[in-house]
């Protein structure tokens, strides 16, 4: 048979370290192809070789039967290939023919940006998309940015499509909309890598998967061949449970109380509007939404990092309103950050310094103005063994571990504490299958303990089978509180994109 693309035993070292192991990887013209792995499998440093940003150290790519050397992305736009990535590529100041236009040649140096929107407008509504060329970036929301990348790679001639976690910030509804694209590109023989954590979608779209577990290929195999306990089987080495035993949740007293909160943003705009909520010890309240509306505002509020411009919060019933973030957490409240290298870890320090930044100038770990070494140590080997921390000792630097076991530093400081209220914003964001199961057993022994937990997630699986009860927050606002047993998700979806308010409760 002849593929499109055949990535022939490829193998790229950085230094030491070898990311990608002797892989082979071959995709056929038409075909929407997953790629799949934990995180450090090597996806993305074999489809950042795909695409130009880095050159294999041995192996050879095939392009429609005949080798290829991709020295930049220039050279695979020019062959076809193009690639919209987890993060969007896009100027926010610009329009979106000039982004689209960027860098792409100019006849006699001239940009007709009247023409070129005339062409991106009728690329657009062959897919049933509809775009303002003329509208800035910032103006759109998440879903309307990630049409325009697709525009992009499809107006500058890609026939095979990179789709790095596409569905990643989107709707419900906005995952059916671009599903429906993608389908309609493999029907006119475009093709599709779809890199994925979520194997339900994989699933659904996919017609073959390859699979990659420490820098290696384990196989690929047909959709129809397999089903997504076993996908998980080859990613993790191990069973992966996807539905957790919950038992119904033993309602406590309020812990955290919110009345009519009201916050402003880094660019003065108001970010939370009148947010009411209530979080009672031994239940998990889930709030849903797509990033960006007001998410990040509301765990800074509650754990003391951003001033509220109107509205009181209590914890435990002792209002905690304009106190800042160490006498909130001396209430007993812990922080999972929505950016663990940013926010969550010193990338620089070690494991056990990481898992005493909260805890430093207390007993055992202080006495005065001296750290005591020994109790800092023994506390890292502890939890080191008793959250699953991989690596070879507790001297280790943050930044040498994986995403899954920087987590799990950052969980086990913040729980370690068996704090009464736990804000925990996109807790397995980036992680895989095995970390993320391992993080919602976490979370779900916290809240079976007695803690009251603020789930804060886009990933909208994680909202359903986490959550005792499901809150929708749209541009700063709570459009609706809805016990989990009653959410729908299609309902969910529509408060999710601001279409139905639901009176709270």
């Amino acid at each position: 048979m002849a593929y499109l693309l055949e990535m022939q035993d490829i193998v790229k070292d950085f230094g030491t370290l070898r990311a990608n192991d002797h892989i082979n990887l071959k995709v056929e013209e038409g075909e929407i192809h997953a790629l799949l792995g934990e995180n450090g499998a090597g996806k993305s440093t074999l489809m950042n070789i795909l695409y130009g940003l880095y050159h294999p150290t041995s192996g050879t790519i095939l392009f429609r039967g005949k080798p290829v050397r991709l020295n930049s992305p220039h050279d695979a736009i020019n062959l076809g290939i193009g690639m919209v990535h987890q993060h969007f590529m896009l100027v926010p100041a610009l329009t979106v023919v000039e982004n689209i236009i960027l860098g792409m040649p100019r006849r006699w140096g001239l940009v007709d940006l009247k023409t070129a929107a005339q062409e991106i407008r009728e690329v657009a509504r062959s897919y049933g998309y509809d775009i303002d060329p003329f509208a800035k970036v910032w103006q759109l929301s998440v879903g309307e940015q990630q049409r325009v990348e697709i525009i992009k790679a499809l107006y500058r001639g890609a026939r095979l499509l990179i789709l790095d976690e596409p569905t990643a910030v989107l709707t419900p509804q906005e995952v059916r909309e671009l599903f429906r694209v993608i389908r309609r590109l493999a029907e006119e023989k475009y093709t599709v890598i779809f890199i994925s954590h979520k194997l339900n979608e994989v699933m659904e779209l996919c017609t073959r998967v390859t699979v990659l577990r420490g820098g290696k290929l384990v196989g690929t195999v047909n959709t129809c061949d397999t089903t997504k306990e076993e996908l998980a089987r080859m990613m993790v080495g191990r069973e992966v449970f996807f539905q957790l035993d919950k038992e119904p949740p033993s309602l406590g007293d309020v812990v955290l109380e919110m009345d009519k909160v009201e916050a402003l943003n880094e660019k003065g705009l108001k970010a939370l509007k009148g947010v009411s909520l209530e979080v009672r010890a031994g239940e998990i309240l889930g709030i849903a939404g797509v990033d960006g509306n007001g998410q990040s505002e509301l765990a800074q509020v509650i754990t003391g990092m951003r001033k509220l411009s109107a509205g009181r919060i209590r914890i435990k019933g002792r209002d905690v309103t304009g106190t800042g973030a160490r006498y909130i957490y001396e209430q007993r409240v812990a922080h999972i950050p929505e950016d663990r290298q940013a926010e969550g870890l010193v990338m620089d320090m070690s494991i056990k310094e990481n898992l005493i930044l909260r805890q430093y100038y207390r007993p055992p770990f202080a006495k005065g103005l001296f750290l005591k070494w020994p109790a800092i140590k023994e506390n890292a080997v502890q939890l080191m063994k008793e959250y699953d921390i991989r690596a070879p000792h507790e001297e280790f630097l943050a930044k040498t571990l994986s995403g899954g076991n920087q987590q799990k530093v950052v969980l086990a400081r913040e729980v370690s504490t068996q704090p009464d209220l736990i804000v925990a914003m996109h807790p397995t964001r980036g992680l895989d299958v095995g970390a993320t199961e391992y993080v919602h057993r976490r979370l779900l022994a916290e809240r079976d303990r007695g803690a009251a937990v603020l789930l804060i997630s886009t990933e909208l699986d994680e909202i359903l089978n986490l959550s005792d009860r499901i809150a929708v927050i749209y541009e700063g606002e709570i459009m609706g509180v809805v016990p989990r047993d009653r959410a729908d998700r299609e309902e969910l979806g529509l408060m999710m994109a601001g279409s139905k308010r639901l009176k709270a409760s």
